[in-house]
């Protein structure tokens, strides 16, 4: 197997780790200095037990991840244990994925997620959360909106 084709498997099965909230599996493809910075909030979670804690003490329950599409360089497809089709791209020590993600409470957020690769782990992450707006009127003269 190719090095290229090894990183895409890593960034696939830890993006369907990250959607079914499999604590065990993330750490596994995490590498031992691994960090995430979510920098809307100006914190950093240093370490897959860390992480953990805050996954288990969510108020309320976890969020509901689905996974929307993962990109680096190279097109392909592939079915998310969700049976979404999703386009997964890639080359290198970088990727991004988009996420949509739903919180316990029914707020509901696009998300991206950043991620670099070292030694054929997970190093670093880097995550920022967006709540879907209604389009302003102003603008539908120069725009498409998707289907209702």
């Amino acid at each position: 197997m190719s090095d290229g084709a090894h990183r895409r498997e890593i960034v696939e099965a830890y993006a369907a780790a990250s959607a079914r909230h499999d604590l065990a599996e993330l750490a596994r493809l995490r590498h031992p200095e691994w960090a995430v910075d979510w920098p809307q909030s100006g914190e950093r979670v240093q370490g897959s037990e860390h992480f953990a804690r805050i996954i288990e003490g969510y108020p309320g329950g976890v969020p509901k991840v689905e996974v929307t599409r993962i990109v680096g360089g190279e097109d392909r497809w592939v079915l998310t244990p969700g049976n979404t089709v999703i386009r997964v791209d890639g080359s290198g020590d970088f990727w991004w994925g988009e996420w949509t993600m739903t919180y316990p409470d029914g707020d509901a957020y696009h998300v991206v997620d950043l991620l670099e690769l070292r030694g054929g782990l997970v190093y670093r992450e880097r995550v920022y959360w967006a709540p879907p707006f209604e389009a302003p009127d102003w603008r539908r003269p120069f725009v498409e909106l998707p289907p209702a």
